[in-house]
């Protein structure tokens, strides 16, 4: 058999065994979207009237869910990531990659396996989250078939970026803790962006930490898209962001995977 259907045939049964894995063991999945849904709760019902009247254009809940939803939404992708992270670093602490390493399939198809099985997660986590946005009031104004379908092409493309870079985190750690523990910082940076307030709020110091880190310009974009704000370079930004962490992961993840004994 060629390589290319090797490939092909193998990661597709990576995939499928990433995906039982996730069935059989869902609490990790169902303990990383508590944090974002808890966040969305917590600043909708308990802070949203006070934080609303800070970032202006609107008054009330209604304007404040608005806002933060996008953020939220990449948000939940980062701590989705993370147990990639902790599955990864299972699979290289537990054996089972030196037993996958004896047998006839394609090299690749391991880490190939665990990314789309990841992204398949973020997707339906990002689904899940937006409903409870919706359920509580959130709804996208100006967003016609194009922005939509723009709005999910992002998100995707994100998740695959802080995928590629979880798998990375998860290679390198000694066990599940330490792979959670560096991963941690997938959802962390989204509270130190625009995801909660705008940039201009903050000391004039941090603005341009939190204005060229990699939420900010995603979540501006996507904000933009689903409620018609200005977008105007975070566009292109959060694109250049995307491909360079998934070529910066690919390439680390890669390295790792290969270097390791076989």
């Amino acid at each position: 058999m060629s390589t290319l259907p090797l490939a092909v045939r193998d990661s597709t049964t990576m995939l499928r065994r990433n995906l039982l894995h996730a069935r059989r063991y869902p609490s990790l999945t169902l303990n990383l979207l508590l944090t974002p849904i808890m966040l969305l709760l917590l600043f909708v019902y308990i802070f949203g009237n006070v934080m609303s009247a800070g970032i202006g254009g609107g008054t009330g809940r209604a304007h404040y869910i608005a806002y933060i939803v996008p953020g939220l939404l990449l948000m939940t992708i980062g701590s989705t990531t993370i147990g990639t992270a902790v599955s990864v670093s299972n699979d290289m602490t537990e054996g089972i990659i030196a037993r996958f390493r004896t047998m006839a399939i394609h090299r690749g198809s391991v880490l190939i396996g665990h990314v789309v099985g990841s992204v398949l997660q973020s997707v339906a986590s990002v689904v899940l989250v937006g409903a409870v946005a919706v359920a509580i009031g959130f709804r996208s104004t100006g967003a016609g078939v194009l922005e939509w379908l723009a709005a999910f092409g992002l998100l995707v493309l994100f998740a695959t970026a802080l995928t590629w870079i979880a798998v990375g985190m998860g290679l390198v750690s000694p066990n599940a803790e330490a792979a959670s523990n560096n991963a941690m910082p997938l959802i962390l940076l989204p509270l130190l962006s625009s995801a909660f307030i705008p940039v201009h709020t903050m000391p004039g110091w941090f603005q341009p930490i939190a204005q060229y880190q990699p939420f900010t310009p995603a979540i501006e974009t996507l904000r933009g898209l689903l409620l018609g704000s200005r977008i105007g370079n975070n566009g292109w930004l959060a694109v250049v962001w995307c491909v360079g962490l998934t070529v910066l992961g690919y390439y680390w993840s890669k390295a790792k995977f290969d270097s390791d004994p076989e």
